[in-house]
């Protein structure tokens, strides 16, 4: 449940931030315990906004602010 909400809070972001913008969660079998956030571009490449791989305890560190994540595809894409 948690993994869930906030993955829907940070697609909510995401969408609101750039119009248009496709959003999939989970398009491929996720890693057990872990929360990323890639982005894939026209060219097909991957570029990581987010990893929680290696952070915590506690768990809640393993879960971005949805504004980071806004702000980390903003200057991808720049």
């Amino acid at each position: 449940r948690v993994f869930g909400r906030n993955a829907a809070a940070v697609s909510e972001a995401l969408r609101g931030a750039v119009a248009h913008l496709p959003v999939d969660i989970n398009p491929r079998q996720p890693r057990r315990n872990s929360f990323e956030v890639s982005l894939v571009k026209e060219d097909g490449s991957t570029v990581e906004l987010w990893s929680g791989i290696g952070k915590g305890p506690p768990r809640k560190l393993k879960f971005p602010q949805p504004e980071a994540v806004v702000e980390a595809l903003r200057s991808s894409l720049a």
